[in-house]
């Protein structure tokens, strides 16, 4: 019988023998970078056991505080980033987001809501994912463009947030007495209302009575309009904001306008400068150490900055280029800019005494197409849609594109409501009355707009789109980028909406992150670059 031995040898015949072990020269020792990652930790922190430890940030100059823009600053903040400043050269927030109310209706003369709310919509996500939800629209004045007269335009600016306060004041005192077990011998929560306005009215002076009562009794009507979770609930006269009382919590309508207060509850105060139109932006040229770019105001005022967003709609860029930017944007920028087009568009709202079509056979929501109304030798030939306003029965809307729209902007409000009312009457055959009042935007002779949609010229499969969007200098340059492009014309598949600008503006904030974590604080400046000095961040040595 075979010794095990035997075999165990027999089958390591075949193997060969290990040489003896040299010895290796010494290794240079392996450096390895020990940060923290940035994007887990936010671009803010440098060393994990140190939090007051932190880059430099680099400073942003923001122009525009439409949609784009105040996503971009949303952003930079959700980042750590707060050395930004945004230049608005209009007197209120928004940009193309302009609410207004009209009688019972919240009137969109600018963009408006589209019914394609769900989770993955980004301005639904935005407005509707706030926790809690809070009420308002911080720094923006809501009632120097939401209170309207019916007849004689705005009202007043001090009585308006006199009668606003006080009612906010009774809805204090109703919570307070309608909370859960309380006492309920006040009677119904509306009559409680009503008898409170109604002691509150004799406080005002009797020219200011009538505007008190109908802000305080139309923000009591709003609260009986209670919105659930069903999301085909959230258009246009139903976006606003929140607030807590008994029974649940009551959407106070404050149109479109309302998606701006998140964004605006995360900006600082004092980041947005109003009434600041941009003169000039000199960019690569700056001669202030240690800053890229310089943006100067017509008031003469100037903001220092390492990047730029332009968030200007197509029309004011198209218009101003040649003047707005030292050095001029290159010729494929200005190509871009071309092949893209910025469409007139406004709208009218006209508001009746009474609900005349309730008696209408007809149905009174039109849709106009080009060869409708190619008749007609004035301005109604540009009207598209006569429609009445959801959940109004006061209020229509007209709207008017192109060429006639620019025009009707030039005539005054009894000749455009005499022009709709006879198109109304034609396409009827009924005797339609005159509207009361009316109310409509401006959007093509507006120095800060210059137009009110973009489009393709020419079917470029979104190359125009991506064109404009490329900051300067390119991807190619060795010099990091300084000016930075978003706003609705500059996202292939979402132009001409809100969606698209807010898209863009959070997609320049990324890119100002990412080369924040790629420099470690501020890009390196073009000229006496010894002068910046960037923090050292720790490292150490791994042993082999």
């Amino acid at each position: 019988m075979t010794s095990p031995l035997i075999i165990i040898s027999s089958n390591r015949k075949s193997e060969k023998k290990k040489p003896p072990p040299v010895s290796k020269p010494n290794k240079p020792e392996v450096v390895y970078d020990c940060k923290p990652d940035m994007y887990e930790r936010g671009i803010a922190a440098v060393d994990p056991c140190d939090p007051e430890q932190s880059y430099a940030q680099p400073r942003v100059v923001i122009v525009g505080a439409g949609m784009a823009g105040l996503s971009t600053a949303a952003r930079l903040v959700d980042k750590g980033i707060t050395n930004f400043v945004v230049l608005e050269g209009n007197g209120r927030p928004g940009g193309r987001i302009h609410s207004s109310w009209l009688g019972d209706i919240v009137a969109e003369l600018g963009a408006h809501w589209k019914q394609d709310n769900c989770s993955t919509h980004p301005v639904f996500n935005m407005s509707a994912t706030e926790d809690p939800p809070r009420p308002g629209v911080p720094a923006a004045l809501h009632a120097r463009g939401l209170f309207n007269r019916v007849t004689c335009g705005r009202m007043p600016y001090p009585p308006t947030i006199v009668a606003y306060q006080k009612f906010r004041q009774i809805e204090q005192e109703a919570a307070a007495i309608y909370c859960l077990g309380g006492n309920k011998q006040h009677g119904s929560l509306i009559n409680f209302l009503s008898l409170r306005i109604q002691q509150e009215l004799h406080e005002f002076p009797d020219d200011q009575q009538h505007d008190a009562a109908r802000i305080m009794f139309g923000l009591s009507h709003m609260l009986c309009a209670r919105c659930g979770d069903d999301t085909a609930m959230l258009c246009a006269d139903n976006t606003g904001c929140y607030m807590n009382m008994p029974g649940g919590e009551v959407r106070v309508p404050l149109g479109l306008l309302g998606i701006l207060a998140p964004l605006m509850r995360t900006i600082p105060d004092g980041n947005i400068k109003y009434n600041k139109r941009v003169g000039c932006i000199y960019w690569g040229t700056s001669q202030k150490t240690g800053y890229r770019a310089s943006v100067k105001t017509t008031d003469g005022e100037e903001y220092l900055a390492d990047y730029v967003v332009i968030t200007v709609s197509l029309g004011v860029l198209a218009k101003n280029a040649a003047k707005m930017f030292c050095p001029a944007l290159p010729a494929s920028k200005m190509d871009a800019i071309r092949c893209l087009g910025f469409g007139y568009c406004n709208k009218v709202y006209m508001e009746y005494c009474r609900p005349f079509w309730y008696w209408q056979r007809t149905n009174l929501n039109f849709k106009f197409y080009c060869q409708e109304l190619c008749s007609r030798s004035d301005w109604t030939r540009g009207i598209t849609a006569i429609e009445i306003v959801p959940n109004s029965q006061h209020v229509m809307c007209a709207w008017v594109i192109g060429e006639e729209a620019s025009n009707m902007e030039r005539l005054c409000d009894k000749d455009v409501a005499e022009g709709i009312t006879d198109v109304l009457r034609v396409v009827t055959g009924c005797g339609v009355p005159y509207p009361s009042s009316i109310l409509r935007s401006f959007w093509a002779s507006d120095q800060f707009y210059l137009g009110a949609y973009s489009c393709e010229f020419e079917c470029t499969n979104g190359d125009a789109q991506r064109a404009l969007a490329c900051p300067l200098p390119g991807p190619s340059e060795p010099v990091p980028p300084v000016l930075l492009f978003a706003g609705e014309a500059t996202v292939p598949g979402h132009y001409a909406t809100v969606s698209g600008a807010r898209i863009s503006g959070v997609r320049e904030a990324e890119r100002i992150v990412q080369m924040t974590v790629k420099f470690e604080g501020p890009p390196l400046p073009m000229k006496e670059p010894e002068l910046i000095k960037k923090p050292v961040p720790k490292r150490c040595v791994a042993k082999n």
